[in-house]
């Protein structure tokens, strides 16, 4: 262990954090500064990655669409993997932090390859796909899965752990808001069709990247599973748990498969909704208010979805603090069903439309921001009764969820257009805007842009009645400490 502690004792790998409690530079630091900087490019991948592949790669959509669904099995046995190796890890530094070390050099190299591309023909091909399994499926499976990870083990203090999730979740909608309102206006005056542009572009996030997660690991401390050590920090952590131990753990427990199932329908209801926006905001919503840009009504949806979501971050976790997390997550999931039913009812109208869509991402905001958290007491909760920490597990099967969320959800939505007979709009602009789609399309679009996540949101409120681990969380907790003693 000599050497090992050795380098993790050095001046640019030891932590800089050394309270006990979570203080204000390691949230800003190490919860929001680094993951907004990891996350930054796919941020702008979700948006934009697929433009790129088409008018500046000029790659065949048939080809895309078959490298998307196959990476999906790729990412979800990454993210596994991933998980294992970080519940096996055992260093100094902890078990998580290592690993988002080595994400500051494999996440940025790997989100610029895609963008230098010195192939054509069926060379290209094969450049593009290897370069984009080697972001999805190695890259950005060790640092998200070693990101989440590090919420559970930063501290045993549940309030605090909600703040930690909190920073991290508003990192990652302010990813998202720079993908779909600021990096437009870059591609559309600056980048446009220049291949060279878009690298150096990516370059510059890759960068940036790079020195944003290496501020994170300085800034981040993994107090529970230092608890495992010896006073000098000199033994590694009791023996981790085989696989088949931790999944036995896991499956057992209700509040496990609450949480997951949670998730799951967050999550995907909300991939469902994002893949089908921009087909609602061109022909369902009345654009006449805006003069006819369906761009405007997209533009528009989208503001109005991140200001309540970004209001929220503020209250959040202080009435988590006071009521609970189940109750302040019941509450957001039953006023985003409200906001649903307005979108719904208001049959495409832009006002109701925008009215139900405001309300509705107000209501998820407690869903966003402390689903790390409660994870993490489902964690403790386990720990206290079975004596193994699942940790890796729990967190690589919830970065699967999240990850596998686009592309299957995205496949879904085009199974779903072309059974109802979906006709894309000819290229001459003129045509293109007199052109309507049948009464079938227009209410596949509308179900998957509003309705599905409407009633996902009534099952996670649903879910959350029978959510009470909290109860006698801090009792199990000082159980735990007792028995490390």
């Amino acid at each position: 262990m000599a050497k090992q502690e050795g380098f993790w004792s050095t001046p640019l790998t030891n932590s800089l954090v050394k309270s006990q409690d979570v203080k204000l530079p390691e949230m800003v630091f190490g919860y929001f500064i680094g993951p907004f900087g990891a996350l930054l490019s796919s941020g702008i991948f979700t948006s934009f990655l697929n433009k790129y592949f088409t008018d500046v790669l000029r790659l065949d959509t048939a080809f895309l669409s078959a490298l998307q669904l196959v990476s999906t099995l790729l990412i979800v046995a990454a993210n596994l993997i991933v998980g294992q190796l970080i519940e096996r890890t055992k260093a100094l530094a902890g078990k998580a932090r290592p690993w988002v070390l080595l994400s500051a050099l494999t996440l940025s190299v790997s989100s610029v390859l895609m963008f230098i591309v010195p192939f054509e023909g069926t060379a290209k091909m094969v450049w593009v796909a290897i370069a984009y399994n080697l972001y999805y499926a190695v890259a950005y499976p060790i640092y998200n899965t070693a990101n989440s990870t590090l919420i559970p083990v930063s501290t045993r203090n549940s309030q605090q752990r909600g703040a930690l999730a909190s920073f991290t979740n508003v990192a990652g909608l302010g990813v998202m808001g720079v993908g779909s309102m600021v990096f437009p206006m870059l591609v559309s005056n600056v980048m446009k069709e220049d291949q060279n542009m878009w690298f150096l572009v990516m370059l510059g996030v890759a960068v940036f990247s790079a020195l944003t997660i290496y501020l994170q690991f300085r800034f981040t401390r993994e107090r529970v599973t230092e608890e495992g050590m010896g006073a000098d920090h000199s033994s590694a952590p009791a023996k981790t748990a085989t696989m088949g131990e931790q999944l036995r753990a896991v499956t057992s427990e209700k509040w496990w498969w609450i949480a997951i199932l949670f998730y799951l329908a967050f999550q995907w209801s909300g991939a469902m909704k994002n893949g089908s926006m921009s087909y609602f905001c061109q022909w369902v919503a009345d654009s006449s208010m805006l003069g006819g840009d369906y761009g405007a009504v997209q533009s528009l949806l989208a503001i109005l979805g991140a200001i309540p979501m970004a209001a929220a971050a503020a209250v959040v976790v202080p009435l988590a603090n006071k009521f609970g997390k189940r109750l302040v997550t019941m509450a957001g999931m039953a006023l985003g069903v409200a906001g649903g039913v307005i979108a719904g009812l208001g049959n495409g109208q832009i006002i109701p439309v925008a009215v139900g869509v405001a309300l509705k991402c107000l209501g998820s905001a407690p869903a966003c921001y402390l689903i790390l958290a409660m994870l993490a007491d489902v964690i403790d909760h386990i720990e206290f009764k079975s004596g193994i920490r699942t940790d890796g597990l729990t967190m690589s099967i919830y970065s699967c969820v999240m990850v596998a969320a686009t592309p299957v959800c995205n496949a879904a939505f085009m199974a779903m257009l072309g059974g109802a007979g979906y006709v894309a709009p000819p290229a001459d602009a003129a045509a293109a805007a007199a052109m309507t789609q049948t009464a079938a399309v227009q209410g596949t679009i509308a179900v998957s842009y509003i309705w599905i996540e409407t009633i996902a949101y009534a099952v996670c409120a649903a879910l959350m009645l029978l959510w009470t681990v909290e109860k006698n969380l801090p009792a199990e907790q000082e159980a735990i400490a007792r028995r490390k003693k």
